[in-house]
Order: C-alpha cells, then sequence, then structure tokens
C-alpha cells in the first residue's frame, strides 16, 4: 500500500514531467512554424513562445492524462498507437495553439495557415512526441502513458 507522501511525491513528479516534455518539445516546433510558415516577425514568436510556455504550465498534466484516457482505448500495434497519439494531440493541442497565435498577433490568412500547419504538424508529431513524453516519464520514474491509469491523484 502506498502512503499519501508517495502518492503526492508521484504526482508531483508526473506534473514535472508532464509539464516540462510540453514545454521543451513544443517551443522548438513552435517557433519553426510561427517563423516559417506562419511569417510572424521574431518578436512576434517570442510573445507567442512566452505565452505559449505559461499555457503549458497548466495544460501539461491535463494533456497528459487526456493523452493516456485515449491511449488506453489504441491497439498494441503500431498504426493503432500513431492514430490515437495524433487524436490526442490534435484535439487538445490545436484550439490552445490557435488561441496563442491569435492573442500574439496573427490574423486572418496567417491565423488560418498557423492553425491549419498546426494540426498537420500535430498529426505528424503526434507519435513522435508521445514517445518522447514516455521517455521523460520514465527518467521521471514514472510508467508510460496508456500502460497504467495515470490521474491527477496518482
Amino acid at each position: 500500500m502506498t502512503s499519501n507522501s508517495d502518492q503526492s511525491n508521484q504526482s508531483r513528479r508526473a506534473f514535472i514531467a508532464d509539464t516540462s516534455a510540453l514545454i521543451i518539445f513544443f517551443t522548438t516546433t513552435g517557433i519553426i512554424n510561427e517563423r516559417f510558415i506562419v511569417g510572424m516577425t521574431w518578436e512576434q514568436v517570442l510573445h507567442a513562445r512566452l505565452l505559449g510556455a505559461a499555457l503549458m504550465i497548466p495544460v501539461g498534466r491535463p494533456y497528459g492524462v487526456w493523452r493516456d484516457f485515449l491511449m488506453r482505448r489504441a491497439k498494441p500495434n503500431r498504426m493503432s498507437q500513431l492514430l490515437y497519439d495524433s487524436l490526442a494531440l490534435v484535439s487538445f493541442q490545436v484550439p490552445i495553439y490557435a488561441a496563442i497565435i491569435a492573442i500574439s498577433g496573427a490574423s486572418g490568412r496567417g491565423l488560418l495557415l498557423g492553425v491549419l500547419s498546426a494540426a498537420v504538424m500535430m498529426l505528424v508529431l503526434g507519435r513522435p512526441y508521445g514517445a518522447f513524453l514516455n521517455a521523460v516519464r520514465r527518467l521521471f520514474g514514472l510508467p508510460p502513458g496508456g500502460a497504467k491509469p495515470m490521474s491527477l491523484n496518482t
């Protein structure tokens, strides 16, 4: 039986792991999208990434829980894992990303291109990000997503 202290420690590690993975991975991919596809200025990119990082802190762990929920439905084959990882990422992150770049100055055609390119990028990056998230979780001594139930309380 685990104590409340052990559960609290694991919950803290899960928050730090999921949030760190999200910030590291998507700061890098966000810069590429915003500067070279959306055409935002470096100042707008900096603003978007700072806002993005601030928003990723409260959504990092909830995204991890959402992904775990969906990944428990995936079959053990590669195609199913790819599909569910991509579905999790697109359904959770694209609406947040649209708000970030709109607040940071993208509008009209640039906003539309940014959202569409982010959706495509997240479809492609769903599985690589899922593998990255699982690797970060392993570094924190946590199970991979979808393998065992993880919640905000464990």
